[in-house]
């Protein structure tokens, strides 16, 4: 065989083998989600704080179940009953799966927000979410330190009245309690619920 025909073998044998390929490649879909995939994360792998019902509570208690933990407080105008309300929207859009979706909202105002307030604001979205409580001041500093979350007491006209800046995102756990994703505040019950379906679909 000459040089020529040798480039003729190569350049026939790639036309056969090509085609094989791009089928094999185009057989595995990627998953693609709106939130951010933050899998793998060296942060917000868990927690250790009691529920509103006294009990204490960590992520491997939700085994089987995904997780989405939202950083907010019952006096807040805005963000926080809106997340929560979307969340209670999603466990209704998942029809049979939302008895496998947990919601889990983690107070950053333990002063005001005792048991009894939590568990009233929980009741107001959905029966089954949990609100947890830090038991101290510290312990709500080291945790959020450990999930990058953000909050700061902003006073106001009297020592009652302040308000919580806080991050607005939650953090979402797939049902082996791995961290997954992060979803932005604003992005919308449908976007999360369709993330929250390509996570359980792994499971």
């Amino acid at each position: 065989m000459n040089k020529r025909q040798a480039l003729q073998s190569i350049f026939c044998g790639a036309l056969v083998t090509t085609p094989l390929l791009v089928l094999t490649g185009c057989s595995e879909k990627a998953v693609s989600f709106v939130s951010i995939d933050i899998t793998g994360a060296e942060y917000a792998r868990d927690f250790s704080l009691p529920d509103h019902n006294g009990q204490l509570r960590s992520i491997k208690d939700f085994a089987g179940k995904l997780v989405v933990v939202f950083f907010g407080y019952t006096q807040c105008p805005d963000v926080c009953p809106t997340s929560m309300a979307e969340l209670a929207e999603i466990r209704t859009m998942l029809g049979a799966d939302g008895a496998r979706l947990q919601g889990l909202f983690i107070t950053v105002d333990p002063d005001r927000d005792t048991p009894d307030v939590l568990k009233a604001y929980m009741a107001n979205f959905d029966p089954t979410f949990l609100a947890l409580r830090p038991s101290s001041p510290e312990q709500l500093a080291a945790l959020t330190k450990d999930f990058k979350a953000y909050y700061k007491k902003v006073d106001g006209r009297t020592p009652t009245s302040y308000t919580m800046d806080h991050s607005a995102g939650s953090y979402v756990y797939d049902t082996k309690g791995r961290i997954r994703l992060f979803t932005r505040y604003g992005s919308g019950a449908k976007a999360l619920a369709g993330d929250i379906r390509q996570l359980l679909q792994q499971a």
